[in-house]
């Protein structure tokens, strides 16, 4: 289907044109991968999604508790990189990986960009296709 072929491009070409970005993936509502950048291993990306769902409740827990109007961006910074989080639409959201190079102002912008591009993308078929091609 060519939003499916769409929705894998773009993911694919953010992480091969944003420079420090390494790894992403993109996520369900209930909390299954859809997605998953070139060269991410099935195990590796089951369990990036597994770890963005679980964040990205907890942040849009928060944002109910506090009367903040949603969740736009999570980040976590580590030792030696960042993991990203940012909400794409009904419920679903993209997990990035990037090394502490990495500009975060642009990644940033570029996330931005792409949940508003895929947010055009998603509807409940797109979402269930995705869903599936990921189980191959």
């Amino acid at each position: 289907m060519p939003q499916t072929h769409d929705f894998n491009w773009l993911l694919a070409n953010f992480v091969r044109s944003t420079d420090g970005v390494t790894e992403t993936v993109a996520v369900s509502s209930d909390g299954l991968l859809m997605a998953m950048s070139d060269g991410l291993g099935r195990n590796g990306a089951e369990r990036l999604a597994a770890i963005v769902s679980g964040v990205t409740s907890l942040a849009r827990s928060a944002s109910r508790q506090y009367g903040f109007a949603g969740l736009r961006l999570v980040m976590i910074e580590m030792g030696r990189g960042f993991l990203l989080m940012s909400a794409i639409s009904d419920g679903s959201c993209l997990g990035v990986v990037a090394t502490s190079d990495c500009d975060l102002g642009l990644v940033g912008h570029e996330i931005a960009v792409l949940c508003d591009r895929f947010g055009g993308l998603l509807t409940p078929q797109l979402v269930a296709e995705l869903k599936s091609q990921a189980l191959t």
